[in-house]
């Protein structure tokens, strides 16, 4: 019906996850993306504002009444079912699936209901009879985190827990459906593999803490995840069987409104609150309201398992997703098998959960092009402290550091290293006050530099001589608060540090700092830009303290070695 090569009809298509699909594919000239919805205007505006070189059509079209007709009428190639709630689908779940099979085209979608994504098998016999392929829950959960867990379990014997979580910003823009289906289940019974059997979990009612850092990368802050009913607590124990546990969450922020959830689903539970679906309009306006914080969102995977010689191995696999980006990951795995059917790459005929329909390396792409860091760690390598500290903190950025910068971080347990430097200070005399306070050298355009390293239980000690004037800190990996983060320790004042590897330089970016362990506000935080680099073989420096309020306070810069 159309000169593109594929059609594309996206029911929701205007909408939340819908219109975040359309955008990401909107860069393929051979696709006809039919925007489908039940307002036409609604529609026809939407396909006026997406950019891109894809065809668009907009399409009023209403799921519950007369899809199958309008179907076979449109012709698309492919659904994809982006509405929802899936949970909610009253008593005939599957007519899309049924109606896109009858109009001979493939179906997709984005369902995160656990029985509603396990059930779809049923077509299988049909799908394949007609050649054509069905697919749900093809988002995050389960199809990224069942990527991720066949990435970090390879070469290992089996896989004993599996535990992931989302975390998404505050203003990524939750969509009406979401919050419905979280209202559904919030705070009620659902199936969780739990010491090795089935077991009861009450989503929203139990938590776990965790900090997702990209190797290389500033991490989110430490935050609470919320157990939720995703598709993955089972999917997984179906690829997984002789997982012990298998645990899936959420981290919505603000904390307070978190908080606020778990209270109520706790009332659920306690049967005090017959559901949350009555509040689900009102939670919606308060989500997208109420926001504060960093725009920043990410996801974690996280397996322990054992080797052919049992021994035991923890890894985990972290992204994080800046501002506008985060919102774009659900809607990713549709769009990579939309991508590998135009390459001639489709996915088997057949009717089943996505979860073994792509990789990490179909994600690669998508991630490069909005900008999502991500990278694995391994406990046994990484939190060892025979390892060196830097190595503990990066993962697997520490074999990208540039040689120079690797070589001096892996240096002997102790060492001395001398070269020369440049030393420029603030001349206010609140600059001068700080530069006292914590022994920081005079200015010198050019002074001998000896840095001597003490390495000890995994802590470092570094005694810098600026040509006699000398200063000490202590660093050592962070906890808590400061998880992920190198601490720097100078007297009563400890500085949290993301090392972040950028442009084949280290940076130090401060993410937090207390004084006598009492947390002080980050906006007061010393700024400047600090980094370490290679040119031509040699470790270069160049480290830049200012602060508000007080204004430049000291810059040194210069080669060791």
């Amino acid at each position: 019906m159309s000169e593109h090569t594929l059609n594309v009809l996206i029911l929701g298509g205007y909408g939340t996850f819908g219109g975040r699909l359309a955008r990401l594919l909107a860069d393929e000239p051979a696709l006809l993306l039919m925007i489908a919805g039940r307002s036409l205007d609604e529609a026809e505006r939407f396909c006026a504002a997406l950019g891109g070189v894809a065809g668009r059509m907009p399409v009023a079209l209403d799921r519950d009444r007369d899809i199958a007709a309008r179907l076979h009428a449109l012709r698309p190639d492919v659904v994809v079912d982006a509405t929802g709630p899936f949970q909610a689908y009253g008593a005939d779940p599957y007519r899309v699936v049924r109606a896109a099979l009858a109009a001979g085209a493939h179906y997709l979608d984005l369902a995160d209901g656990s029985a509603f994504v396990r059930n779809v098998v049923q077509f299988d016999s049909a799908a394949r009879g007609a050649g054509k392929f069905v697919l749900s829950g093809a988002s995050s959960f389960p199809v990224l985190t069942a990527a991720v867990v066949r990435q970090l379990a390879a070469g290992l014997a089996f896989v004993d827990t599996i535990e992931g979580g989302i975390a998404p910003s505050p203003y990524a823009g939750v969509g009406g459906n979401v919050i419905r289906a979280v209202a559904s289940y919030a705070g009620r019974r659902v199936d969780i593999r739990r010491d090795s059997r089935v077991a009861d979990g009450y989503p929203f009612t139990e938590t776990r803490r965790y900090t997702i850092a990209p190797p290389g990368a500033v991490p989110l802050e430490p935050r609470t995840f919320s157990l939720v009913d995703v598709p993955d607590l089972t999917l997984l124990a179906d690829l997984w069987p002789d997982a012990r546990s298998i645990w899936m969450g959420v981290a919505p922020v603000p904390a307070m409104l978190h908080r606020l959830l778990r209270w109520l689903a706790h009332g659920v539970r306690l049967r005090v609150l017959p559901s949350l679906d009555r509040l689900a309009p009102l939670l919606h306006l308060t989500t997208n309201t109420l926001r504060w914080g960093e725009d920043r969102g990410g996801m974690f995977v996280a397996i322990e398992g054992r080797r052919a010689d049992g021994r035991s191995v923890c890894r985990s696999w972290h992204m994080v997703a800046e501002a506008d980006a985060g919102p774009l990951i659900p809607s990713m795995a549709v769009e990579a098998i939309v991508r590998n059917l135009l390459r001639g790459r489709p996915p088997l005929p057949g009717a089943r959960a996505a979860t073994q329909e792509l990789g990490l390396d179909d994600y690669a792409a998508s991630f490069a092009r909005h900008g999502i860091v991500s990278g694995a760690r391994d406990a046994g390598e990484d939190a060892s402290e025979a390892a060196p500290l830097f190595q503990r903190i990066l993962g697997d950025a520490w074999q990208r550091l540039p040689p120079a910068v690797r070589a001096l971080h892996a240096a002997p347990a102790t060492a001395t290293v001398t070269g020369s430097a440049l030393v420029v200070t603030g001349r206010n005399w609140l600059a001068r006050v700080v530069r006292r306070l914590f022994g920081f050298p005079a200015a010198t355009s050019d002074t001998p530099l000896r840095i001597t390293f003490e390495r000890v239980g995994g802590v470092e000690k570094w005694q810098r001589d600026f040509g006699g004037d000398k200063f000490a800190s202590v660093l050592y990996p962070g906890r808590g608060r400061f998880e992920r983060l190198l601490c720097e320790r100078f007297g009563p004042f400890v500085f949290g540090v993301a090392l972040v590897l950028e442009n084949d330089r280290l940076r130090y970016i401060v993410r937090g700092w207390s004084v006598l362990g009492i947390p002080l506000p980050r906006a007061l935080a010393p700024l400047g830009e600090t980094f370490e680099c290679d040119e031509a073989g040699c470790f270069h420096f160049d480290v830049e303290i200012d602060a508000p309020v007080v204004g430049a306070i000291v810059r040194y810069a210069g080669r060791l070695g």
